[in-house]
């Protein structure tokens, strides 16, 4: 079975959902950005946004994982490779903390543009 198209692609899936719960489990920054999630979830079912509001969330909260996720594995080869401190290591890891930042200022955009309206209804 595993040799199979669809068998590689089940073990391909275990090893991504794998990845997934050690980012979860073990990962400060992705536990922080995942509650975040479940709090702007929890918002989007109170607020009950639209249907492209939804698909938008879900996308905001996609990318900001999936780039941290990225940002976590850099770092990890980066120490991997030069444990010690390394001026080009430094950037390298600085570049990766970069790209989260763009994804997370992103999210925050498309959740002040969502959630506005909906706060602004309440007074």
């Amino acid at each position: 079975m595993q040799n199979t198209f669809f068998g590689k692609r089940i073990v391909a899936f275990k090893y991504a959902f794998k990845g997934a719960w050690l980012l979860l489990k073990k990962e400060a920054s992705i536990q922080v950005q995942f509650s975040v999630a479940i709090l702007i979830t929890l918002a989007g079912l109170y607020f009950t946004i639209t249907p492209t509001e939804w698909m938008l969330q879900c996308l905001a909260i996609g990318i900001v994982l999936s780039i941290e996720g990225i940002n976590t594995a850099i770092e990890e080869i980066a120490n991997f490779v030069h444990p010690n401190f390394h001026n080009k290591i430094g950037y390298i890891k600085d570049i990766a903390a970069g790209a989260v930042f763009f994804a997370a200022v992103t999210a925050l955009v498309i959740g002040v543009l969502i959630y506005a309206p909906y706060i602004q209804q309440l007074f």
